[in-house]
């Protein structure tokens, strides 16, 4: 399938799929939705609500300020990247785990601006490692942060209470309305621990009534710029 790199409205750059006239992320931001939604609604939220993920709690024993984070849509490493960076921030372990059924080309990789445009050119070799490290195999990439990539499709998820965070990043329902299922979110259910999020761009009414069907409780939030909504869904305690 034909893959251009496009920019978005706040000036980072996306993949855009002409065949199906659909981005990897938002036209109105990569990196401004990538903030909002699995940022902000996802990590934020999570360390927010969970005290020993908590900034103050530098003082608890290591062990106990690791996430395991799921990323269902690797593409181009833009979530992978931030969580990175976030990780130093919030002073917390991080094991990222990329699934990925199509992985982007090394040549597509190098003509994105991520580093610039978050203004950290100076850890563009990180960016660049996250996509350079072999898949199946868990890397670490920096003090607060590994990664494993898995070139798996979404269907063939069968862990069970592993992740406290899972970025739902699939491409939209109206090209892959097979990734927006009851079935997905069962296993995105089980494959949470409890008290677990689920974060995603999507705020269709479809979607949320296949997530409170499998046990979720499901939250409408306000969305990025150029989105009214989207859904954070959590997994009861």
């Amino acid at each position: 399938m034909k893959r251009e790199i496009v920019i978005t409205a706040d000036g980072s750059s996306t993949i855009h799929l002409p065949d199906w006239n659909e981005q990897y992320h938002s036209k109105h931001g990569a990196i401004q939705e990538a903030y909002h939604v699995f940022i902000k609604q996802g990590l934020h939220h999570f360390c927010h609500s969970e005290p020993l993920c908590k900034a103050e709690s530098k003082h608890i024993s290591g062990s106990h300020k690791n996430i395991s984070l799921l990323e269902i849509g690797f593409g181009t490493g833009l979530n992978a990247f931030i969580t990175l960076l976030e990780a130093e921030n919030l002073k917390v372990n991080i094991d990222y785990f990329g699934v990925e059924g199509y992985p982007v080309l090394m040549d597509e990789i190098n003509q994105l601006n991520y580093p610039t445009e978050l203004n950290v050119e100076n850890k563009a070799s990180l960016f660049k490692k996250l996509h350079e490290v072999s898949w199946e195999e868990k890397h670490i990439v920096s003090e607060n942060f590994s990664i494993e990539k898995q070139h798996r499709f979404f269907s063939e998820i069968k862990e069970e209470d592993i992740y406290n965070i899972i970025y739902f990043d699939a491409f939209g329902a109206r090209v892959q309305p097979e990734l927006w299922t009851e079935p997905i979110f069962l296993k995105m259910y089980h494959a949470l621990k409890a008290g677990g999020v689920l974060v995603t761009y999507s705020a269709k009414g479809s979607v949320r009534r296949a997530m409170e069907a499998v046990g979720f409780v499901v939250e409408r939030l306000p969305g990025p710029p150029g989105k009214r909504e989207m859904l954070r869904a959590t997994k009861r305690s």
